[in-house]
């Protein structure tokens, strides 16, 4: 930790201080600003999207697709950049690889509305990230993006949604980033309570588990 993250009280230690014991790698899960610049091995990228395709969803139906950018292919990655918002543009245009999730809307089964079906992408999407996180990758998944121009960049026909923007990567130096950026990245990690969210009996009556 540098000092001057000592006097801000920024960290750089990003492992998630839990309430109860969870596995190490959700505890190591989160979303960096600052990514390196070290290619994505070709087999590691396609394990996060390997276990994105095994993630539960309504009907077995998979209604998730991933649109890959790598900066190996200059053009492509730079397509799928300028869908971004300018600000995620700024710290994403570092990341070697962008993606952009689509949900299906409609059940291939029968062709009636599936309104799980953004649920079921942002199944998907955990388990890419939690994969990614076990093989020492990072992600940041993105709302800021412009769906309109996704959606025209790559000809996403009626039925289909764009649901988010997602850079991968290696963890880079948040010092390289600009001074706002820097206050996003270093800034310590904080959740809701369980018992803000988590109900029973009737709306808003918290849950809560008592030991033996």
């Amino acid at each position: 930790m540098t000092d001057n993250a000592v006097r801000t009280g920024l960290t750089t230690d990003k492992t998630a201080d839990t309430q109860y014991p969870i596995e190490e790698v959700l505890q190591h899960r989160w979303s960096p600003l600052a990514f390196s610049d070290q290619p994505v091995e070709p087999e590691k990228l396609s394990s996060v999207l390997e276990a994105a395709r095994w993630a539960a969803s309504s009907f077995n139906e998979q209604p998730w697709s991933f649109i890959v950018a790598t900066k190996d292919h200059k053009a492509e990655f730079d397509r799928l950049l300028g869908c971004l918002a300018e600000g995620n543009q700024e710290w994403a245009k570092t990341a070697p690889v962008l993606m952009l999730s689509v949900a299906k809307l409609h059940f291939e089964r029968n062709g009636v509305e599936n309104r799980h079906a953004f649920h079921d992408v942002g199944a998907a999407a955990a388990n890419l990230a939690i994969q990614a996180t076990a093989l020492g990758l990072v992600i940041h998944q993105m709302a800021g993006f412009d769906v309109a121009k996704a959606r025209e960049t790559y000809n996403i026909p009626d039925g289909y949604e764009p649901v988010a923007a997602i850079a991968l990567g290696y963890l880079g130096d948040p010092h390289t980033l600009s001074d706002k950026l820097q206050q996003r990245a270093l800034a310590p990690r904080t959740r809701k309570p369980l018992h803000d969210f988590v109900f029973s009996g009737q709306w808003n009556q918290s849950f809560l588990v008592k030991a033996d």
